[in-house]
């Protein structure tokens, strides 16, 4: 009974970190916030508007590409991945994380797509270049479809699937339960340059040595006047560096609390798919 009030403990946890996500970043927490100054204002209350002009220029601001590159620099912490050099590493590991197709009909079966997508690449990439073995991790459908994407559209076999993972957390310790055994403790990571900086902390955490190989690192934001014109990219790109640095802070805070410790007793509670 104990196990099982821990485990919807844990799960009630992801519930709310996926609430609070989506609820706090844009584009809904400033349309929230908007929805507050409106009903401040037909109360009278004046400072209403001041909020309004706040929600409204922040979404704005948060669209344009010169704000989504500034912070997406202030989340990376790590450079690219010079593949030219010599990588000491045992096996490449790629986290799974945005969008996915389980029936894409035009490939008859599962099929990555954007943020999931550009790190299968990337991972193939090294792969190819490296000939070390990969690890594919995330959730259940998620894992499948990384899998498969990686044979199908770039003939990189996986020699490890994780697929019980919710969160980066669980993504490096659920990897260390299948590598650590084999005898695989360093390892290349792949995954978004914004993510990396919180993923590859997760991982040393874990007792790995990590390589880290960031994808998609800030580019070029174009020139005046275009890079303050709103853009649903430059809003995409926004929402992830938000996530990764209110994340990073999460994850010191749960760290030093000893929250994490807890969190490994009930992961080791609930059964695998």
């Amino acid at each position: 009974m104990a196990g099982e009030r821990e485990v919807s403990g844990l799960a009630l946890y992801f519930f709310l970190k996926s609430l609070a996500r989506s609820l706090i970043l844009p584009p809904a927490g400033p349309l929230l916030l908007a929805a507050i100054a409106m009903v401040l204002i037909r109360r009278g209350r004046r400072w209403g508007w001041w909020l309004l002009v706040l929600a409204v220029g922040g979404l704005w601001l948060l669209s344009t590409p010169r704000v989504a590159q500034q912070l997406a620099g202030l989340a990376e912490g790590y450079p690219p991945l010079n593949p030219d050099r010599p990588i000491q590493a045992q096996a490449i590991v790629v986290l799974g994380g945005g969008a996915k197709r389980m029936a894409a009909p035009e490939y008859g079966g599962p099929m990555a797509a954007a943020v999931l997508m550009d790190r299968l690449a990337y991972g193939a990439y090294l792969a190819r270049r490296t000939s070390l073995p990969v690890l594919v991790t995330g959730a259940p459908e998620e894992a499948v479809t990384m899998k498969v994407t990686l044979w199908r559209s770039f003939g990189v076999q996986t020699r490890w699937v994780e697929a019980r993972s919710r969160d980066t957390y669980e993504n490096a310790r659920f990897t260390a339960q299948m590598l650590f055994p084999a005898g695989v403790r360093r390892i290349v990571l792949v995954t978004s340059s914004t993510h990396m900086w919180r993923a590859a902390h997760e991982f040393m955490a874990a007792g790995f040595a990590v390589v880290p190989a960031p994808e998609g690192e800030a580019g070029d934001i174009g020139p005046f006047p275009y890079s303050y014109v709103p853009s649903p990219a430059a809003l995409a790109q926004s929402n992830a560096a938000l996530y990764e640095l209110l994340g990073e802070a999460a994850r010191r805070v749960l760290a030093a609390s000893g929250v994490r410790e807890r969190f490994d007793r009930q992961a080791a509670r609930v059964p695998g798919p």
